[in-house]
């Protein structure tokens, strides 16, 4: 699809055009205003300009301004009777036809890329590939235009078109230095953060104040200054400019399917425009841009297929995120290791590796916790403290193995004495913890004499083919029996109860403080 046809009364013209350029640091513009090799325009060109700066300027202004250079006239008649321009059967036969068919800004954009592509000074540059991006750009950002802000689609045609004309007077100031600056660089933004660096500023602020130095209309000026940066919260033609920037990069990259694959993936990102939309741009560039570049002289850029090209990009996105979904679902996978790993040293940290009962750290811990908790409240807890009767002389006789597995076998039938919510533990050699929230003397009583009984019915462990029981020494204490300071008071309550079982005769049940 050809251009859109740009109305002759279009100027361009904004509330921008008030906004001053950014400006740029002192340094820089001291090294400029002594440099004599900056790029300047052939005299009909600045006629041209001179028209473009006066608000009343009309189509005849702008017509007599070109006829003073033949060649110039005879280039806008080619471009207005291409197949970009050319709507009517009828050719444009004067310049005043020219500029009325293609538009005032379309035509500033042709006056300005016929007399700046091929600049004496910049020798040192790669110049086809700037006119290429150029162009393309420029071609991008119309077509863009059309779709998001159609009033300025000529404006922006010729900002996009200037947008890297700030390389230029960069490689005026440092020449060779400059140039190895681009070779040193991969892509357009790292050129760009390269600039800042080493400038303090990059060339579309460069662009925007040698512009504004050869007279172009500030808000021309302006737009090259904002061509370049981040898409997101970008004002609609901004957004346009910064755009066609990306895809004329990924146009000549030597990898377009990778530049494609990542714009569409920031298309999804954006309410203005779809990926979709990116589709009959990249169509419109491949059959405009070989008769574009030949009318403005600029060096063809290569050809591409865009269908291909984006299904190649899209081929390259689905492979990035299968990639990505493996990569994720690996990193998931680690990290769930990671997890479990972490649970299970949480959990190592707060049991008893032989009973497989809580330790004593987490046990007091819990208990610290239980009985502010509880005291707070104003409700009971209590403390049954175990201790398995004549477990040394078991020890001594049998050995410590069997040791450990009556131990083992007593935390089993202790663990399925205890309710949800109590909490069993092994509180160091053959003595153990059960702490009981919400629970009163009469229900750890009553639960410590189940747990005798279930003793006397069950051994834990055979010798010789004989069963083997044990009996237990219990002492209690419960938080409403007295005034306990701390935790550790109602512990040491509970032991000494224990302490008193066994004075009893041992395989007897103690409260604390009675």
């Amino acid at each position: 699809m050809p251009p859109v046809e740009t109305p002759a009364s279009e100027t361009g013209r904004d509330s921008r055009d008030s906004c001053p350029l950014p400006p740029l640091p002192a340094s820089l513009q001291a090294r400029l205003a002594d440099c004599h090799t900056l790029p300047s325009l052939p005299a009909a060109v600045a006629r041209v300009l001179m028209v473009a700066r006066r608000p009343d300027a009309s189509l005849f202004d702008y017509a007599a301004a070109i006829e003073e250079d033949p060649a110039l006239t005879l280039r806008l008649l080619a471009l207005a009777n291409s197949v970009f321009y050319s709507r009517q059967r009828s050719e444009a036969s004067t310049c005043r036809d020219a500029v009325s068919r293609i538009g005032l800004d379309a035509t500033l954009a042709a006056v300005m890329s016929f007399g700046l592509a091929r600049p004496a000074s910049a020798d040192t540059l790669d110049l086809d590939a700037l006119w290429q991006r150029a162009i393309i750009a420029a071609l991008a950002a119309r077509h863009l235009a059309e779709r998001l802000c159609p009033e300025r689609s000529g404006t922006l045609f010729t900002t996009a078109l200037l947008q890297d004309i700030g390389i230029l007077a960069a490689e005026a100031l440092d020449g060779d230095d400059y140039a190895a600056l681009i070779q040193a660089t991969v892509g357009h933004d790292a050129l760009c953060q390269a600039e800042r660096e080493h400038y303090g500023c990059d060339h579309a602020d460069l662009g925007a104040w040698l512009a504004a130095s050869w007279g172009i209309p500030t808000h021309l000026a302006r737009g090259i200054a904002d061509s370049h940066g981040e898409l997101e919260a970008a004002s609609p033609d901004t957004l346009c400019l910064r755009l066609s920037g990306r895809i004329a990069d990924g146009w000549l990259t030597e990898a377009p399917e990778r530049a494609f694959g990542r714009l569409i993936r920031r298309l999804e990102t954006l309410e203005a425009l779809s990926p979709a939309s990116l589709e009959e741009i990249l169509a419109d560039l491949q059959e405009q841009l070989p008769s574009m570049a030949e009318l403005l002289e600029i060096t063809r850029p290569p050809q591409r297929d865009s269908h291909e090209m984006l299904a190649e990009a899209k081929r390259h996105l689905f492979m990035q995120t299968l990639a990505l979904g493996a990569r994720l679902d690996a990193h998931q996978a680690e990290l769930d290791a990671l997890r479990e790993r972490h649970a299970e040293l949480e959990r190592s940290s707060r049991l008893d590796p032989l009973t497989g009962l809580a330790n004593r750290a987490w046990l007091e811990q819990r208990l610290e916790e239980r009985f502010h908790r509880s005291r707070e409240a104003g409700k009971d807890l209590s403390l049954v403290f175990i201790d398995l009767d004549h477990f040394k002389q078991l020890n001594d006789r049998h050995g410590h193995q069997f040791g450990d597995q009556v131990l083992t076998s007593f935390a089993t039938n202790l663990q399925e004495m205890v309710r949800e919510g109590d909490l069993a533990g092994r509180y160091g050699g053959e003595e153990f913890l059960v702490i009981l929230p919400d629970e009163g003397a009469t229900g750890a009583e009553a639960m410590a004499r189940r747990l005798s009984r279930r003793l006397a019915r069950q051994p834990v462990a055979r010798v010789d083919g004989e069963p083997l029981h044990v009996t237990v020494s219990v002492g209690i204490a419960c938080l409403s029996d007295a005034d306990f300071r701390d935790a550790r008071e109602m512990i040491d309550a509970a032991d000494q109860g224990m302490y008193q079982a066994k004075r009893d005769g041992r395989a007897r049940i103690s409260r604390q403080p009675r």
